[in-house]
């Protein structure tokens, strides 16, 4: 089984195409779409996970380059440096997945890092700067 982040850039001649949705039906991919941002007549960018076997999982790679989509692996984390963060939940309204959960027994910020999409916005918003970008 292969479970892999990946960073698709779509040209503006394919934005109004279901290209995606052929991942399940040709290829019997699972896919999560962590982050997208796609615009009639504009570019797109989609952050997905993708699961599956890996003969599959190769099959619909290679389906996505064929119709013109630019793919990348997701090739940067997000972590948290544990000596610096002070749990101030500055981190926790800003998410858009909703990384940062409170414990509301400890009163500590609990950081999962498997939902993270490494979008960045929590590295700009921490006061004192535990989120880092790491490659």
């Amino acid at each position: 089984m292969v479970d892999k982040k990946i960073v698709l850039h779509f040209p503006k001649r394919l934005v109004d195409r279901p290209i995606v949705s052929h991942l399940i039906k040709d290829h019997d991919l699972e896919f999560n779409i962590l982050k997208a941002s796609v615009t009639q007549d504009e570019e797109g960018l989609m952050v997905l996970e993708l699961k599956g076997k890996q003969e599959e999982y190769d099959k619909g790679i290679a389906y996505l380059k064929e119709a013109g989509v630019i793919i990348e692996s997701l090739s940067q984390n997000v972590i948290r440096n544990e000596e610096r963060c002070t749990h101030c939940g500055a981190c926790i309204t800003i998410c858009p997945v909703g990384v940062f959960e409170l414990d509301t027994t400890t009163r500590q910020i609990k950081f999962q890092e498997k939902k993270c999409i490494a979008c960045g916005i929590c590295i700009k918003t921490c006061p004192p700067r535990a989120m880092e970008l790491h490659f």
